[in-house]
């Protein structure tokens, strides 16, 4: 129910704004408010919103004030309540002089939505100014032959005051010989005229003293006087005539100082001192006796100050011609000051916005005002701007311009603009002036923060150090300030399995990326998160970038040797039949490292042996073979010392330990060893063991075998929840890795079972490869020579 009178108003005042405006346009002649002169300062003129028909708080809203065409401000406007008020004392003698009615014009501005009011402010006269007279006593020579009813002139007096404050009547002190006449000239000046009214006699009375006084017409009337000095001369009876009546001429306003304007003449026709005739200003106004000075010699009017056409365009001079008896002439030069072009255009600026955001439609810079004082062509004028800016120039009435954007402004394209703004009038010559306008395009958050590289790739080495920095990301942003202020932050996984926030940490400030904890290759290839940039804008904006860190791996473990192995309860001997000729595989040591690249390269090298001249170990591929037949000095149990070293800066390495059993048959149940108790084993009991070894090899092989999936499926799977390890390019599960071939197990291998036969049960101990490229040997032995049973495994 309150909202329906706040719209209805609202309504009005949109109403309203509309009328004030067409108006406005539509009708030429200005607002009219008149105030006395001396007014005191904050005095009531008239209340604008009244006069516009504008609501109060319109005049607010809209952002109205006052302007005038100069650069004094007689008047202030109060918005709270739309008075228009006096701002200073107001001097019409000092603001107009002479000039009747004094009229000062001003304009009210709306700046939004941008509309002017013409206005006038008339400045009425008051009383404040008494009649004076130029001098404080005249003189008149008077022949005592003149007839009654002769007129004689006298100088009017000077009152700064206009209208009927202005001199309006003469009086002069009671005498019997004259009277008083007061007479309007065609300008409505007041002049006095003393008519002799009775005869005058030199004998009787050879000099008068008369008191003038002149009257204005203000309430109270002021009054000035002078002293009126008559001396009654003997007979002159002709006066001084002019050659002209009237004289008429025109001087350029730039004529100098001292220069001759013209040359009046006048001649009397009596004899001797009655004939002789001084020239003189006659009843002259301050302007005219602070311009022209007449010789009383030879008549010749010269300038005393140079003319102004924009202060005054034409003066009346009259020149009084004097003869020596008193008598005098008269006559009128009319000067015409000649308009040239020298007054060059001024601009004045009402209204300047300096700053504006970039992105803004079409927005109003500057409101201003140009004028030439000069007439004619020579006060005609052209207004320009430069011709590559995004400016215009609006004119909106006579003489006023607005300076508006062309349209949005982009302040990362160009931040200041420097707009010089021309005045040329159409005068010969051309005089011109030039303002500069410096407009400032203030930021707006509209360019987000732009990353340097949308991919980083970082590497690191493994086993780094915690709060180890690996690197930086940057973002720049166009904008400038606060919209430019970037924060960096790292975005959350996609996935919850992800613990980033305890893997990596950036500095908000400058991008600086902090891996947090030591990694391991063996672990961790590679992990990659997004990093978000944002600006300190309102509303923010932002930008991501991928950062991708790559683990390098170190030579950190050494190799590990599968076979034989090495944590066996009991040492397993490889058998070598002493029939084997030079050259003849033995075993092979297989080692794998979980290092990768070249840190995973194995090479084998034999360090020790108990007949170091018997066997040889093949670097790059582990297999032990003989180097020389076996003779049958050769002690039977041979032990070897086998280094596996990997390919790493610096190189780590295992040594793998080897027992070497020489034996004549492969048949034989147990071998005699020289540091153990011969004992006495049944073939029928071999055959339980060997049957019962075989089955427990078969069932933990397949045991392994599963095991060894199941192990490897699990660490995918807690290695793909993670989410920071890349799958393995080669063809080992887990922590296998690919060694190019080198210290693996060929899919050529076989597997065979080691007993331990002390106990008479069979007891699995390992399992060890069999090499298919056993050669069977021409010695005469049968086929149960050759059975595959080539390992013997000590017992305690």
């Amino acid at each position: 129910m309150e909202n329906a009178p706040r719209k209805g108003r609202r309504n009005r005042q949109v109403a309203f704004l509309i009328v004030a405006l067409l108006l406005s346009e539509a009708v030429s002649e200005p607002l009219q408010y008149s105030v006395a002169e001396e007014t005191e300062n904050g005095s009531f003129v008239a209340n604008i919103a009244k006069t516009l028909g504008l609501e109060v708080e319109q005049l607010s809203s809209r952002g109205a004030r006052v302007i005038s065409e100069d650069k004094t401000q007689y008047l202030q406007l109060k918005r709270d309540t739309g008075d228009l008020l006096i701002k200073e004392k107001l001097d019409r003698e000092e603001l107009c002089g002479p000039a009747e009615p004094c009229v000062l014009p001003f304009q009210i501005l709306m700046e939004n939505p941008f509309q002017f009011f013409r206005a006038e402010l008339r400045v009425e006269d008051i009383n404040d100014h008494s009649p004076i007279f130029p001098e404080s006593e005249m003189i008149l020579k008077i022949l005592e032959s003149i007839m009654p009813g002769t007129v004689f002139p006298l100088h009017i007096a000077q009152d700064l005051d206009v209208g009927t404050n202005s001199v309006q009547n003469y009086t002069i002190s009671p005498n019997p010989h004259f009277l008083i006449r007061t007479l309007t000239r065609s300008n409505g000046r007041q002049f006095p005229e003393l008519v002799l009214d009775k005869v005058l006699d030199r004998e009787e009375q050879p000099e008068l003293t008369l008191t003038l006084t002149a009257v204005d017409g203000g309430t109270p009337p002021r009054s000035g006087t002078a002293q009126v000095r008559i001396l009654v001369m003997d007979i002159n009876d002709n006066a001084p005539v002019f050659s002209h009546t009237r004289y008429e001429i025109q001087i350029p306003e730039n004529i100098p100082i001292g220069s001759l304007v013209v040359t009046v003449s006048a001649r009397d026709l009596d004899a001797g001192i009655n004939a002789d005739i001084a020239y003189a200003l006659f009843q002259a106004s301050v302007e005219v006796s602070q311009t022209f000075e007449v010789d009383p010699i030879s008549g010749e009017i010269r300038l005393k100050k140079q003319p102004d056409f924009e202060a005054i365009q034409r003066y009346e001079v009259d020149i009084e011609a004097i003869d020596g008896g008193g008598l005098s002439g008269k006559c009128a030069v009319v000067v015409q000051v000649m308009d040239l072009n020298d007054n060059s255009p001024e601009l004045t600026i009402s209204s300047l916005t300096s700053n504006i955001p970039e992105n803004s439609p079409e927005t109003v810079v500057a409101v201003f005002s140009i004028r030439d004082r000069d007439s004619g062509d020579n006060g005609r004028m052209m207004c320009s701007i430069q011709e590559d800016l995004p400016f215009s120039l609006k004119p909106t009435f006579k003489n006023f311009y607005t300076l508006v954007t062309e349209g949005a402004l982009d302040r990362e394209r160009r931040a200041q603009y420097n707009i010089t703004v021309t005045v040329t009038d159409l005068g010969s010559p051309r005089l011109k002036v030039q303002h500069n306008i410096t407009v400032f395009i203030s930021d707006v958050n509209d360019n987000p923060p732009v990353f340097t590289q949308t991919v980083y790739t970082l590497y690191l080495r493994e086993n780094n150090s915690p709060a180890l920095h690996i690197g930086s990301v940057s973002a720049d942003d166009r904008d400038e300030g606060p919209n430019a202020k970037v924060t960096y932050s790292l975005l959350p996984p996609e996935t919850k399995d992800l613990p980033l926030f305890s893997y990596i940490s950036i500095n908000s400030d400058n991008g600086h990326l902090y891996v947090l904890r030591s990694l391991d290759y063996e672990t961790t290839q590679a992990f990659q998160f997004t990093v978000k940039a944002a600006d300190g804008g309102s509303p923010v904006l932002s930008s991501q970038a991928l950062v991708q860190v790559v683990v390098l791996d170190k030579n950190d473990n050494s190799p590990f040797v599968l076979y034989p192995p090495q944590n066996g309860t009991a040492p397993c001997s490889d058998l070598v039949p002493r029939a084997a000729e030079p050259g003849y595989l033995v075993t092979k040591v297989v080692a794998v490292d979980r290092d990768w690249g070249q840190n995973s390269w194995l090479s084998y090298q034999l360090l020790k042996a108990t007949d170091p001249g018997l066997f040889t170990v093949w670097a790059h591929n582990g297999e032990v073979r003989t180097a020389r037949p076996i003779s049958d000095r050769d002690t039977m149990k041979q032990k070897l010392l086998v280094l596996v070293k990997d390919n790493g800066k610096p190189p780590l390495s295992t040594a793998a330990t080897l027992n070497v059993l020489l034996v004549d048959r492969f048949s034989e149940p147990h071998v005699q060893l020289q540091d153990t108790k011969k004992e006495q084993v049944q073939n029928d009991s071999l055959t339980v063991y060997l049957v019962i070894s075989l089955i427990s090899v078969s069932f933990l092989f397949l045991v392994s075998v599963f095991l060894f999936i199941a192990v490897g499926l699990w660490k995918r799977k807690r290695n793909a929840t993670n989410g920071v390890c890349l799958g393995t390019s080669g063809p080992y599960p887990g922590h296998l890795v690919d060694v190019s071939g080198t210290g693996t197990l060929s899919q050529s291998y076989q597997y065979e079972m080691c007993l331990t036969s002390g106990s008479g049960n069979g007891e699995f101990k390992f399992l060890k490869p069999i090499i298919p490229s056993l050669q069977a040997q021409n010695t005469g032995r049968d086929l149960e020579e050759t059975a595959p049973f080539r390992s013997s495994c000590g017992f305690n």
